[in-house]
């Protein structure tokens, strides 16, 4: 299979956000790719509050959803992206909106989207760990996904993962999509810039890739206020593509026969003693 992570500048025009996701897809079909990685909250946002107040959701049958299903179908790949997704269109609504509430104001889910190279849904996921670190405080303008193992997708005969930036810092959620049958865990993300950030990103990366001897395919919106540096990594630890700072493509080849590959020299996961359970949440001892 043929991954492709791509990378823009997302922000509060709509319009524009869904233009960069269709031309990157577009050029990234271009290489003969099966799945296109494109980056969190690519369909709106808004870091430093400067537009209208939110909340900026929509159904998962919106404009947004929409015009990626038509690119995906269109140009024949898989597409996994970030949007914002309304309480309304959850099957959960009235225990979020009593979240909301609560909170004091009205928030979005954090959401990703898979959709087929046929344009079909194959499923979503709603970001678990909100980005409440380094002076930011997500959890005021998201809520928080159920906490339960994410799914795994079958694409172009591959089984795919997909979890969410923040995700990255927490090798548990790993673990458990990796338990599930992942071979490529993809992670959209909106890495925000800072002292040592770009470093933590690379390393994060690799060490999931390595400590799950999978492949890892980070996301990231550019600059300036993200870092970019989109990337493969494979599950030796290797970069088999990047993107870089600018907005761009990357695209490399991943194989179950290189995992297998891998998984021989290094059976960590065979090794373990103990397993890590989905639904136990930590304690807070401060």
């Amino acid at each position: 299979m043929r991954v492709t992570v791509g990378q823009f500048a997302a922000g509060t025009d709509g319009a524009a956000n869904i233009a960069a996701c269709a031309a990157l897809i577009a050029d990234a079909a271009q290489s003969g790719t099966d799945l296109v990685v494109l980056p969190e909250v690519a369909m709106y946002f808004d870091p430093k509050r400067i537009g209208e107040l939110g909340p900026h959701g929509q159904s998962l049958d919106g404009p947004f959803a929409t015009a990626v299903a038509e690119a995906a179908r269109a140009h024949k790949v898989a597409v996994i992206v970030g949007m914002l997704e309304s309480v309304e269109s959850v099957e959960s609504v009235h225990s979020a909106q009593s979240d909301a509430s609560a909170s004091g104001g009205a928030r979005d889910f954090n959401t990703l989207i898979v959709v087929s190279a046929t344009g079909q849904r194959l499923g979503e996921y709603r970001k678990i760990h909100l980005y409440d670190a380094f002076g930011f405080r997500e959890s005021d303008t998201y809520l928080p996904g159920p906490v339960g193992v994410p799914p795994v997708f079958d694409i172009a005969g591959m089984r795919v993962a997909a979890l969410t930036c923040y995700d990255l810092r927490f090798p548990e959620i790993f673990r458990w999509v990796v338990d599930a049958g992942a071979e490529v865990v993809t992670l959209p993300a909106a890495w925000i810039a800072g002292p040592g950030k770009e470093a933590h990103w690379a390393t994060l990366l690799a060490a999931r890739a390595i400590e799950n001897t999978v492949y890892v395919a980070g996301a990231g919106q550019s600059g300036p206020i993200c870092c970019g540096h989109s990337m493969v990594i494979d599950p030796m630890g290797n970069v088999l593509g990047g993107a870089g700072e600018r907005p761009g493509v990357a695209t490399a080849e991943v194989t179950s026969e290189r995992i297998a590959e891998v998984r021989a020299t290094n059976p960590s996961l065979r090794n373990r003693r103990f397993s890590v359970i989905p639904g136990t949440e930590s304690v807070d001892t401060d």
